[in-house]
């Protein structure tokens, strides 16, 4: 983990999370292309560089995986300080877009691309397990390096949704496809979604 700025207060994980699920004494990593809704298994979150984050997730999952590790999810306070850094910048790494510099822009819509024209956006083809193993799609956690916040986490801007800890339902930093839309980077923030919802894009990290 690193800090979420000069105070040390709280710390936020380098990386977005992945889940692991505890089979007999050990634990396993659960499919980052699954979703957990049938998982009858204690799974926890997990933090590393160089593996594919867990999409497919909702708030509340994603509440309860951080729990789990002995941490929570961040405040979308923590999570804007983090992302912006002393500066306040709009982007992780600066006030102008750059692209490429994160894993955002994606052309196609993984959707349109996998299942045609005219699919409907409902939760059986925004929950497949396909979208996110598509070309260019999701990419392992730090693999966009000039995507790092001042104090060191990555891939806070695109890549994956990522939850915070607001009742009414929340994420943040916009996705491999968008980190524009609905405010640039950092300033990225959606609320159009209940904390059971999840779809491909819907990721976390925790804090502590």
């Amino acid at each position: 983990m690193v800090p979420v700025d000069a105070t040390g207060a709280s710390c936020i994980d380098r990386w977005e999370a992945h889940v692991e699920v505890q089979l007999g004494p050990g634990w396993s990593t659960h499919s980052p292309y699954d979703t957990l809704d049938d998982e009858v298994a204690p799974f926890r979150a997990a933090s590393a560089g160089g593996v594919v984050p867990q999409g497919y997730i909702s708030g509340v999952q994603a509440r309860a995986a951080c729990e789990a590790s002995g941490k929570r999810l961040c405040t979308a306070t923590e999570y804007r300080a983090a992302c912006r850094g002393p500066d306040d910048r709009v982007w992780p790494y600066g006030d102008t877009r750059i692209p490429g510099a994160c894993n955002e822009g994606r052309a196609t819509h993984p959707v349109i691309e996998l299942f045609g024209p005219g699919t409907p956006f409902d939760s059986v083809h925004m929950n497949d397990p396909l979208l996110n193993q598509l070309p260019d799609s999701l990419a392992k956690t730090g693999s966009h390096p000039q995507c790092q916040s001042p104090g060191g986490a990555l891939d806070l801007a695109g890549n994956l949704h990522e939850w915070v800890d607001d009742p009414g339902g929340t994420f943040l930093g916009g996705f491999y496809v968008d980190a524009v839309l609905n405010g640039e980077g950092c300033k990225y923030t959606t609320t159009a979604h209940a904390m059971s919802y999840h779809d491909y894009s819907t990721g976390f990290r925790c804090c502590w």
